[in-house]
């Protein structure tokens, strides 16, 4: 979890925005209350995707040190509820946790669970809808054609590119890049929905 600041003291403001105004200016005992206050939400976030609690740990320093050092926090941030902005650092940390580890196999997890929040487009990376969400994933994987089903799995699981699975499939990486999408497209109709789609013959050539 992230380090607190040492000896800290009761900050005098206790809402997130001015809490955060403090920090800025160098408070460490408002930051400290930043840190107590919402330490808990962003761990979950990462801890839930990501397979290794030590990256949790580290990006969730990383978050907060962002915050600190004012890095992540843009022009009219005192109007930003806390909650949801704190959760964008957290992805865009994960975004490039997985750009800089990308031929790490346990990234993979992560690159799927960022794609499904993208792909089902519900605002806030809450943590319970993100639960929701995965708890519908096995079935509409299950529903993909073969070919579909492999190629997620291909990308996801064994964290290979595109050509590497073209080469497997013995097709053009252009169409595999479409078969992947179109999977990709099924799966969201699917989770959006609640429903299976089947992906038609055009996702198996």
């Amino acid at each position: 979890m992230p380090i607190l600041p040492d000896n800290p003291t009761l900050a005098p403001v206790a809402d997130d925005a001015g809490l955060l105004a403090a920090a800025q200016r160098g408070d460490h005992a408002a930051f400290t209350v930043i840190i107590e206050r919402h330490a808990k939400l962003v761990h979950g976030y990462l801890r839930a995707r990501l397979t290794r609690q030590a990256d949790a740990e580290d990006l969730g320093q990383e978050v907060f040190l962002r915050v600190y050092t004012a890095k992540a926090v843009p022009r009219g941030s005192m109007e930003l509820a806390m909650r949801p902005w704190l959760l964008g650092i957290a992805r865009n940390v994960l975004r490039e946790h997985v750009r800089a580890t990308r031929r790490r196999r346990e990234t993979a997890w992560t690159a799927l669970c960022l794609d499904i929040e993208d792909l089902v487009g519900n605002g806030e990376p809450d943590g319970g809808a993100f639960d929701e969400v995965m708890g519908k994933l096995p079935r509409c994987l299950e529903a993909l054609g073969p070919s579909a089903r492999q190629a997620i799995d291909l990308y996801y699981h064994d964290d290979l590119r595109m050509q590497e699975i073209a080469e497997r499939f013995k097709r053009s990486e252009g169409a595999v890049k479409l078969l992947v999408h179109r999977a990709r497209q099924a799966v969201r109709r699917c989770l959006e929905s609640g429903q299976p789609v089947a992906t038609d013959g055009g996702a198996e050539t």
